[in-house]
């Protein structure tokens, strides 16, 4: 499988149009690393978790919007591919700020995701994703 059609899954799966969801794209070991949180989380469970939480965060609590984002104003602005990596870049607006940011993603051979990476700019953007965060893997898990 070619980075791009890794990256097409990706893009089909946020459009919530990719049928297996996360459970077809994350590898059992898969390490996702965040801005949020010191630790990488190792994986498929708390990956999900993590990513589905940031999918509900960027469109304004939509319980649904892992699957499809419909209210967000999260958009990929840019894609650089080489190999089994992806860097894509983003921008959204939470509470009226600017987020800027970019995800690192890496397939192994076989097209799972073996782990996404996370980095957000600026500093005032951290700080209120890492509030918005914190309160939907709250609600999340209860």
């Amino acid at each position: 499988m070619t980075i791009e059609e890794n990256v097409a899954k990706w893009h089909q799966y946020l459009r919530g149009e990719f049928p297996g969801g996360l459970d077809e794209l994350l590898a059992d070991d898969v390490q996702f690393l965040s801005p949020i949180v010191f630790t990488p989380q190792k994986g498929k469970d708390l990956t999900k978790l993590y990513l589905s939480a940031a999918g509900n965060t960027f469109s304004d609590g939509n319980k649904d919007s892992a699957q499809k984002p419909s209210r967000s104003k999260f958009k990929y602005i840019k894609e650089v591919v080489s190999g089994n990596h992806a860097v894509l870049e983003f921008e959204s607006e939470l509470d009226g700020k600017y987020l800027n940011g970019v995800d690192i993603i890496t397939w192994n051979d076989e097209g799972y995701i073996v782990e996404f990476k996370v980095m957000i700019r600026p500093l005032q953007a951290i700080n209120l994703m890492h509030e918005k965060m914190k309160k939907m893997l709250e609600t999340m898990s209860s």
